[in-house]
């Protein structure tokens, strides 16, 4: 059997690889390369500790402050609202507190799955150098907030076994030295994190590679469903397949609708900029701040800043206001230097409105199979996606259970 895997981010080469190692012959189709949209430019944390989804705010003073459009943990488009509207609406429904815990059942189960699937491929694909195991930091600057993050990390432990520590304004000063201004920290030391994602995902390509498994470039409109499977035309290349997976985060939904299904997936959009440090001070671990709405990780090409949320088109061009916000909310805590590139990185974070991906197969067809929707896990769920899906379509036991994640549940 041949399967063509549309889309060479980290969530289809983890698939294809998977699928490679049980002895089915796999091209895998992008037409970039390999690991270049949002594996290329995420935060690199593989998140042991996201038991709970990122949720629409339901208090009203969180919409108040996010309504005036002028915070770094989100940014939107005033002409994109009305198109995002019903996504919108449903991912509010969603993220009511006793629908979003019964999700977070089923979005734990992946993420608490991640290290293992990670540890294991990085190993295999000879990357594990890049990975660092000392965990990351939720970091507050107030007693209030401290107090708030505690809250959740509590409750993160109690119903779903995550492990956390919580330091005071001493004990993380001690981790980070050149850090002011930290009221105190929560320490997630089941996360993994990495030197760069994009040398993390690229290891596991050329591990694919290895294996025996092809790679084309190629564009997903070129693809043909016929009788008895699939073809498609790249260049002068003409390719038949039996199966194919669509693994193209943000864009799978232009794919899967020229085959008649509408999924409500979007795409929250995303920034990073390089920095160097004033004298050269390390960061030594990555920084989350989720109040002020953006992340700090120490990485091969330096200091990256990753900011939060932006709504807009997916066609519309970069409007990199978040970053400008967030570097001076870092600047206040962090003696941050001059930015390495000159302009920002944007990707693209692919959504569903209930927070969990859709991966498993197409309910009218079993020669198609779907791997998106991550959201802002695309990165930690990538291996053990590729895991389940793999098990799925060879009649192997699943790993975990995939009911919660079928495609069903947005198809009517």
């Amino acid at each position: 059997m041949d399967i063509l895997v549309l889309g060479a981010g980290i969530v289809g080469i983890s698939t294809a690889v998977h699928l490679q190692q049980r002895g089915i012959n796999v091209i895998l189709v992008d037409k970039d390369e390999p690991a270049m949209a949002a594996s290329y430019g995420n935060a690199g944390m593989i998140h042991g500790e996201a038991a709970i989804p990122t949720s629409f705010p339901r208090d009203l003073g969180s919409i108040i402050r996010f309504g005036f459009n002028n915070t770094a943990a989100l940014h939107y488009h005033l002409r994109a609202l009305p198109e995002l509207a019903s996504f919108l609406a449903k991912y509010w429904w969603y993220s009511e507190p006793t629908r979003l815990l019964k999700i977070a059942e089923s979005y734990a189960a992946l993420t608490k799955q991640s290290r293992a699937e990670h540890v294991a491929l990085a190993n295999a694909a000879a990357v594990s150098s890049l990975l660092r195991s000392d965990g990351c930091f939720s970091i507050y600057r107030s007693r209030q907030a401290l107090e708030q993050g505690r809250a959740e990390a509590e409750r993160a432990r109690q119903h779903f076994d995550v492990n956390y520590a919580l330091f005071s304004t001493d004990e993380f000063s001690e981790k980070e030295p050149h850090l002011s201004g930290i009221a105190g920290a929560v320490h997630w030391a089941d996360s993994l994190t990495a030197a760069d994602p994009h040398d993390v995902a690229a290891g596991y390509f050329r591990y694919f590679k290895k294996l025996g498994g092809s790679f084309v470039h190629g564009r997903a409109e070129n693809i043909i469903a016929e009788q008895d499977g699939w073809s498609f035309s790249a260049g002068s290349k003409n390719i038949s397949a039996q199966t194919v997976i669509v693994a193209l985060g943000a864009w799978s939904d232009q794919f899967t609708r020229s085959l008649g299904y509408k999924f409500p997936l979007k795409a929250k959009r995303g920034y990073h900029l390089h920095y160097k440090t004033q004298g050269n001070i390390p960061l030594n671990h990555t920084l989350i701040d989720r109040v002020n709405g953006f992340s700090l990780a120490p990485m091969k090409r330096g200091v990256r800043l990753t900011t939060g949320i932006e709504f807009a088109r997916i066609d519309a061009p970069k409007t990199p206001i978040q970053m400008a916000r967030a570097e001076q909310s870092v600047r206040k805590i962090f003696p941050l230097g001059n930015a390495i590139e000159t302009e920002p990185w944007m990707g693209e974070r692919p959504c569903m409105p209930d927070m969990l991906p859709v991966i498993g197969k197409a309910p009218d067809r079993d020669n198609l199979w779907f791997a998106f929707g991550h959201g802002h896990q695309g990165f930690t769920m990538g291996p053990v996606t590729g895991r389940l899906l793999a098990e799925m379509i060879t009649g192997d036991e699943p790993i975990i259970d995939p009911y919660p994640y079928r495609s069903e549940r947005f198809l009517t």
